[in-house]
């Protein structure tokens, strides 16, 4: 039973190990949208969470890649017009532009403050819309989502 149990273990270990780069391979845009937005701060492990920003925040498909939603175009055409800006500052610019672009009737700094995918129609959050804002500016509105300084590109 002790070969079984160890022959298991090293398989599951294998299992963990192969799968550890896609797990780690989060792009550091990604990484630094979410300490951003303060999505890191209940979850411990959130550098290894799919749930904290997945790629789906802003591409149309679960691993990325090409292919970006509607808030993805956003961030696109933020970088567009301000070639060489911060990842942080452009971000910030099309919160404060206060768009819906996923047309779902929530301005998409209020569905990242509900944890929900600005760029999904599909996915809003299930308050209405004037509780939601009102808490969200008791929590500090848009500041609260304002770039920290010496934020990498």
């Amino acid at each position: 039973m002790d070969r079984v149990t160890a022959r298991l273990g090293a398989a599951l270990a294998g299992l963990v190990l192969l799968s550890a780069p896609a797990a780690l391979a989060l792009p550091k845009y990604r990484l630094q949208a979410a300490q951003q937005l303060g999505h890191d701060r209940d979850d411990p492990l959130w550098q290894l969470s799919g749930r904290v920003m997945p790629c789906v925040t802003c591409h149309l498909r679960p691993q990325g890649g090409e292919g970006w939603n509607a808030f993805g175009e956003s961030l696109r055409a933020g970088f567009r017009q301000h070639p060489g800006a911060k990842f942080g500052d452009v971000l910030y610019s099309v919160l404060t532009a206060e768009a819906d672009a996923d047309g779902d009737s929530y301005p998409d700094a209020l569905e990242f403050y509900a944890r929900t995918l600005p760029g999904d129609p599909n996915s809003r959050p299930q308050r209405p819309l004037a509780d939601l804002q009102a808490e969200f500016e008791r929590a500090g509105g848009l500041k609260q989502y304002a770039p920290p300084k010496g934020t990498a590109r």
